[in-house]
């Protein structure tokens, strides 16, 4: 008589992921999300940004992304992608950083084999054709005004500048118009051959899909991709003694804040404890500065923080949009919240409270593909330790009180404080004042 055993197999939750990462003997990645989704996004993301741009180049990672909807090979025209695309009913767009640059294409799951060969042939096939380049510069010229308009944009590529001076991480992701002006064909033929090539490549589809022919199209498609070696890009200089103001004179109805602290890179141990510790500061409308700004001054309408990290620099930042005639008042207060962090103890109610809303925001974000896909894809593109959502949680539940006064401590400190405002404002000195008041 055979036996049968009633021993349960045991397994290992911890060690399946809810992806699949492989890697091609060229160097190109290919990352599967299965989901229970009725939608599917294809998203490419590439080594290129404004961080690996010499001065002459600057902003040509962001004009290609441009370009690459212009035409290919087999899409002849400037308007027969976007046309494909919106004759699908998709969602669709591209994106550039400092570090990477992505496209994507989200539509129903029965389209995945269509969106991988659309998505797949503007990364690779792009014709760059000379007159869609002269017509596409006075587009950039105008992005670049628009954001000149735009006092929160502007006021974000004033504090880059004052954070990192002219070197790439610095300078606007944009460019300038002049620079935009002078680009030609062959620059952007030379650009493209120097980053996007098989090493630097990630290729994310996410959603309910049959992951083994995902694969064998991707293969099949990208065996065709360069794979010379990637050009590298410079280190960050970052040098700070004391803190930094930069105050940009402008006629405004609010004046607009970023008030942040030099902090730690995106691989540093850190980060789970910083994102808690921005969460007291900012998060939701229980949060210190929401109550402080908004409740008890009675003044702007946002204020928040946040913590924003690359491969080689980190900031913990405040922002807030309020009266310019407030405008000194409010940055007194938004560093007095700072040294409380330093000084006294966040309450074991507050600390839970601040997870609760990290963690529920994580999840409730990952609801649809397309996040899905980013989430997972930048991990992968940054060269980073990939986490699931469930394995951030958990690095968020192990963050205590005194780690986030440790870490407030080691950050919030004058070194590394910088300040950058745009408002109507012809007197730093009150300014000024503050901040060397700040210990």
């Amino acid at each position: 008589m055979k036996k049968v055993s009633t021993q349960k197999k045991v397994v290992n939750k911890k060690s399946i992921k809810p992806y699949t990462l492989k890697t091609l003997p060229n160097g190109l990645r290919i990352m599967t999300v299965p989901m229970s989704n009725p939608t599917v996004t294809v998203l490419t993301l590439v080594e290129a940004g404004s961080k690996y741009e010499s001065k002459k180049e600057n902003g040509i990672s962001h004009f290609l992304e441009h370009m690459c909807f212009k035409g290919t090979e087999k899409r002849v025209g400037a308007s027969n992608i976007a046309l494909e695309l919106d004759t699908l009913g998709t969602q669709y767009n591209a994106f550039t950083g400092q570090e990477y640059t992505g496209y994507y294409a989200k539509g129903r799951t029965s389209q995945t084999a269509e969106l991988i060969d659309i998505v797949s042939d503007i990364y690779l096939y792009s014709t760059l054709p000379r007159d869609e380049i002269e017509k596409e510069k006075g587009v950039i010229r105008d992005e670049i005004n628009m954001y000149e308009d735009i006092p929160t944009r502007k006021v974000y590529d004033l504090f880059q500048t004052l954070l990192y001076g002219d070197q790439p991480a610095g300078w606007s992701i944009a460019g300038d118009k002049k620079r935009v002006s002078e680009f030609t064909r062959a620059d952007f033929v030379q650009y493209r051959k120097k980053h996007y090539v098989a090493s630097a490549t990630t290729i994310v589809v996410a959603g309910d899909i049959d992951e083994k022919e995902v694969i064998g199209q991707l293969r099949r498609i990208f065996k065709t991709v360069s794979q010379e070696k990637k050009a590298t890009k410079k280190k960050v200089i970052q040098k700070q003694n004391t803190s930094q103001l930069l105050v940009h004179n402008k006629k405004t109805d609010q004046t607009h804040i970023l008030l942040g602290f030099r902090s730690v890179d995106i691989y540093h141990p850190d980060n789970a404890i910083i994102s808690m510790l921005s969460g007291v500061l900012g998060a939701g409308m229980s949060s210190r500065l929401f109550r402080k700004v908004r409740d008890e001054m009675g003044c702007g309408y946002y204020v928040g923080a946040y913590n924003d990290t690359t491969t080689d620099t980190g900031v913990l930042t405040l922002r807030a949009g309020v009266a310019p005639e407030r405008a000194v008042e409010v940055v007194e207060a938004l560093l007095a919240e700072c040294t409380k962090l330093k000084t006294e103890l966040v309450s074991n109610e507050e600390l839970e409270k601040v997870r609760s809303i990290a963690s529920s925001g994580l999840f409730m974000g990952l609801e649809s593909s397309d996040v899905v896909a980013e989430f997972y894809g930048s991990q992968a593109i940054l060269r980073k330790e990939i986490l699931t959502p469930k394995e951030v949680e958990e690095k968020l539940a192990q963050v205590t009180a005194a780690d986030i006064q440790r870490v407030a401590q080691s950050i919030l400190t004058s070194k590394n404080l910088n300040l950058a405002l745009i408002g109507p404002h012809i007197n730093n000195a009150e300014f000024e004042k503050v901040m060397n008041d700040y210990r």
